[in-house]
């Protein structure tokens, strides 16, 4: 049996980790190298770096960051942000990314997905869907860190994705964002229901039980989250121990750690 996923999320911008609700007042976190390291050492079971201004901003990932973080690290490390071809994604995974994640690219571009995958394999392609509640069970992508509605259903989208060849779906309910009000497990079901690829949930996490709901409602396959991490809220290790509790498998953890 597959087990379920615990990864701790490194909101970047200029070179600092930082974390607000919805995408905006952001606050400070600290260093992505620092906690990256800590996060391996407690027990995630992968890190996600995204560099969220970097498509605000119209430039490139920034590799020297990413590769000091790479570099203290020896769990799978997915790293999105400001990837807008194969030659840029070519150059995240030489800085030491095991995954890429592409999301404002990818929407205005779908075939940027099918060429990533031909050339690095779908194993590598992450497509990360940013929603947000456009009425009663409907969900509107947006993009560039939240600013940009796109008028593109977030259920159709997905599927469109993994048809063009993402491997993973990384699915942020931007409404949910930083306010600790459980994820959306309506919309992670939508999406969990119609696509064949795993599903990371994110966005919302108050407590071990809503990633708990994120997988057991949800239907997702590994569950994200910051703030809560960021701030020793929760450990990961009590995380996991919720989710072994509800039967779901996981990875090692240090029970003493819960």
């Amino acid at each position: 049996m597959l087990r379920r996923r615990v990864i701790a999320c490194l909101d970047v911008a200029h070179g600092r980790v930082v974390k607000g609700t919805r995408f905006v007042e952001l606050v400070d976190e600290g260093d992505p190298a620092e906690l990256a390291e800590r996060y391996a050492n407690e027990g995630a079971d992968e890190l996600v770096f995204l560099d969220i201004s970097a498509a605000p901003e119209g430039r490139a990932t920034l590799l020297g960051v990413v590769e000091r973080t790479a570099r203290r690290v020896a769990i799978p490390l997915t790293v999105g942000g400001g990837v807008r071809s194969v030659n840029e994604m070519r150059d995240v995974l030489r800085a030491g990314a095991d995954k890429v994640g592409l999301n404002t690219a990818a929407v205005e571009t779908p075939s940027l997905v099918r060429r990533c995958a031909d050339r690095f394999g779908s194993q590598a392609v992450v497509v990360a869907i940013d929603a947000r509640e456009s009425g009663p069970g409907a969900w509107e992508v947006v993009v560039r860190g939240g600013r940009e509605s796109t008028g593109l259903d977030a259920v159709t989208w997905a599927e469109e994705a993994v048809g063009q060849g993402a491997g993973e779906l990384l699915v942020t309910s931007i409404d949910r964002d930083g306010t600790g009000t459980g994820f959306d497990t309506e919309l992670l079901r939508r999406i969990t229901a119609r696509v064949r690829v795993p599903v990371i949930a994110s966005g919302g996490a108050a407590g071990p039980d809503d990633f708990v709901a994120a997988i057991t409602e949800g239907g997702a396959d590994a569950v994200l989250a910051a703030s809560v991490f960021h701030r020793r809220i929760h450990s990961i290790a009590s995380v996991k121990a919720a989710m072994a509790r509800a039967g779901l498998p996981v990875r090692r953890f240090d029970p003493a750690a819960a």
